[in-house]
């Protein structure tokens, strides 16, 4: 009886878990302690929004960051302060989407010591950094009801986590260094294979043709990211399009293996696209990632080994010149 027990129960646990259950096998990525099997954030439920002011604040902050290009695009009807794509390019689903780039972790860690301004870092100040360098524009007045009302619903989004926590499944799921340099002649060929059917042959995106903005958002080129952006990183580029990319993936059923993911970050990171500098950023470049392909540094390893890897060397002098100044 025990083992025909053992037997259902081991049936049963495979379709709930083809069906949709929440465990699913992780790897022990950089060494972060995602145990094998870990329940992952999901957002709430949209309905659950309060019908009153407070509401109505949140459901304008989802409106903004899904359809950005509408009021701060090209032609938007509030500014023209930004590239014409939508906050949602980069955090998908209007930051809800599991290892999508979420907001889920937003509310629990800020405020938040920035290595990269050097100082505390309000929520207010991340979405103008996104404006400036993810949309390559001009940050709308902090002061203003749109500021508020994305905060609002970054609030929400994230509502229920304890403070100072980051649950698995919120913003890019970590992705191990390759113990070689990244290679964009391979990245290239991932690119044709698997991507330029949506975002174009010259990485130009696609327009959406009811709305503005773009159903598939510009890889490089003017209307893209620039070199200030989180994503021209290539530790951040490359765990979201593994989780997320191409169209029609996710987190349970990747088309891209690891290797080909950093190689694709590599060949899009490869290509040209607007150059902004904040020559205020990284005031400590001890604190600077291994992966930031713009000097200065505190170390003797060249800028393109910065920018493709290997990484892992950088890491381990950086863990180690730690070590002897905490002495």
């Amino acid at each position: 009886m025990g083992m025909i027990f053992i037997l259902i129960a081991g049936i049963f646990f495979w379709f709930w878990h083809r069906a949709g259950g929440s465990l699913r096998p992780a790897e022990n990525k950089l060494g972060l302690g995602i145990p094998a099997k870990v329940k992952l954030w999901t957002a709430p439920d949209s309905n659950s929004i309060p019908h009153n002011d407070s509401g109505q604040m949140i459901v304008y902050g989802k409106e903004l960051i899904h359809e950005t290009a509408r009021y701060y695009g090209p032609q938007g009807s509030l500014g023209r302060n930004a590239n014409g794509m939508n906050c949602q390019n980069c955090h998908l689903e209007s930051g809800t989407r599991v290892w999508g780039g979420n907001f889920g972790s937003v509310a629990s860690l800020y405020p938040r010591f920035s290595e990269r301004r050097g100082s505390s870092e309000t929520i207010n100040q991340r979405i103008s950094d996104c404006f400036e360098r993810s949309m390559n524009g001009q940050a709308p007045d902090s002061n203003s009801v749109e500021i508020k009302a994305m905060k609002a619903y970054i609030l929400w989004v994230g509502q229920g986590i304890e403070k100072g926590k980051k649950p698995a499944g919120t913003g890019l799921e970590p992705l191990a260094f390759l113990d070689r340099a990244a290679d964009s002649a391979k990245g290239r060929m991932v690119y044709l294979e698997k991507c330029q059917r949506c975002h174009g042959s010259e990485g130009q995106g696609k327009p959406d043709s009811l709305k503005p903005g773009y159903q598939y958002p510009p890889l490089w080129g003017e209307h893209s990211y620039n070199t200030a952006a989180g994503l021209y990183r290539l530790s951040k580029f490359a765990p979201f399009v593994k989780a997320n990319m191409p169209f029609g993936t996710n987190y349970e059923q990747e088309q891209l293996t690891s290797e080909e993911a950093w190689d694709l970050a590599a060949f899009v990171n490869s290509q040209p696209r607007p150059v902004k500098r904040f020559k205020q950023d990284w005031p400590n470049i001890m604190l600077k990632p291994v992966d930031v392909p713009d000097g200065p540094y505190a170390d003797s390893y060249s800028s393109s080994q910065h920018k493709y890897g290997p990484f892992q060397p950088i890491a381990q002098f950086k863990k180690e010149t730690a070590a002897k100044t905490n002495k």
